[in-house]
């Protein structure tokens, strides 16, 4: 398996007309989070950490269509929170398809064998289930046992009822490369695409013992590759070769932060779905108004060792599109297990890390205050009419 040929030949064709208009930055997935109340508590998470009235608050469907038209990307991401809590996902997602978007809609799947008959099967649609390894590893990943086994359960009812069905493993620090492999191997004989990422050093997750430093990642996927290669396998890895040679420390690349842009329940979320450094009230906004400069591993403290998909994809699509040769070097060599690694970045000057959470947090429960007042008083004046 692989990235439909429908979606590549839509997202290559949007990459040249991007080319074509001269921009130089643009988006490729929309990450839209229509809630963050979750139905788990996994201990990577920093996405949660909200009080209830934020974790309560919801985007209608018309601002999810209204943020995919604003953006304009050909991909939407639905992660969360878990996004089948929302009352009105169907909604949601028969929107986005109808715009002829690939949804990819992100979930631990507790919820989705008794949903499933809310949706409809599409070639733009898509669940992306999370699996971070096989039974005992997930289990533990989610704080929960019991889990691996419902989503394996509704992973097959979707393929059963006609839906395409990824799944998203994500990597921390003492994770046997040998048992990844096993899971990947589980994973392709089950029928599904996988993406694989390191995971992120959220500031507010309660685990912060397990993230990989980047010299750990790039020994972790070598060996990871080391072991496909003498098993001979064929893993459902949806991702670009650029990306994966990148993971092996085989190439020196930036991210692009605009490339994944995500929009929630506060707005345009600056610089990336994976940091939390403010918000725009508009996409064009974010746009013209982010110090971009200001992000990214070598420039600030918060990205010294990311490698995430979400910033590294898109640096990935753009170089195979502008230098299709590199791309072509991977695909004919294979991904490098041995021999040295692409130079570092440097990360002596980059800008110490700044904590925003709490003024984030504390505009965003004012701005719940204000419109709960307001709330009040235009029912004041109906009633006095």
């Amino acid at each position: 398996m692989s990235v439909p040929v429908r979606q590549q030949a839509a997202v290559a064709a949007y990459i040249a007309r991007q080319k074509l208009l001269g921009r130089k930055r643009y988006p490729l997935v929309l990450m839209l989070e229509p809630l963050f109340r979750c139905n788990l508590a996994c201990a990577g998470c920093g996405k949660i950490d909200y009080p209830d009235p934020i974790l309560n608050r919801r985007l209608t469907p018309e601002e999810c269509w209204a943020a995919a038209e604003e953006c304009g990307a050909p991909i939407v991401a639905i992660p969360g929170g878990e996004p089948l809590i929302h009352r009105e996902i169907d909604r949601i997602v028969a929107g986005l398809v109808a715009q002829k978007r690939f949804v990819s809609l992100c979930t631990n799947a507790l919820l989705l064998e008794k949903n499933l008959h809310r949706f409809t099967p599409s070639p733009y649609l898509f669940f992306s289930v999370h699996l971070d390894g096989l039974k005992e590893r997930h289990d533990r990943s989610v704080c929960r046992e019991g889990v691996f086994d419902r989503a394996v359960a509704a992973i097959r009812a979707a393929q059963k009822a006609g839906f395409q069905v990824n799944v998203n493993a994500t990597v921390f620090d003492g994770y046997p490369a040998e048992e990844l492999a096993d899971f990947l191997d589980f994973a392709t004989a089950l029928g599904v695409n996988i993406s694989i990422s390191p995971g992120f050093a959220y500031e507010r997750a309660p685990d912060q013992e397990h993230f990989l430093t980047r010299q750990k990642t790039k020994r972790f996927f070598r060996e990871l590759f080391r072991i496909q290669k003498a098993r001979g396998r064929r893993w459902s890895l949806s991702h670009s070769p650029l990306y994966l040679d990148f993971l092996a420390g085989n190439q020196e690349f930036l991210c692009t932060p605009w490339g994944m842009p995500t929009r929630n329940v506060f707005g345009w979320q600056r610089p990336c779905y994976l940091l939390g450094e403010g918000y725009a009230r508009s996409f064009q906004e974010l746009m013209e108004t982010t110090d971009w400069d200001r992000y990214g591993t070598g420039r600030y403290e918060k990205c010294a060792n990311c490698m995430a998909h979400c910033g590294y994809e898109p640096t990935a699509a753009d170089v195979a599109f502008t230098r299709p040769w590199k791309l072509a070097a991977v695909a004919l060599r294979g991904i490098r297990t041995e021999g040295p690694m692409a130079p570092e970045i440097d990360l002596s000057g980059h800008r110490p890390a700044v904590d925003v959470h709490d003024r984030v947090v504390s505009a965003a429960l004012q701005g719940l205050a204000a419109e709960a007042a307001d709330g009040r008083r235009r029912s004041a004046l109906v009633e006095n009419l």
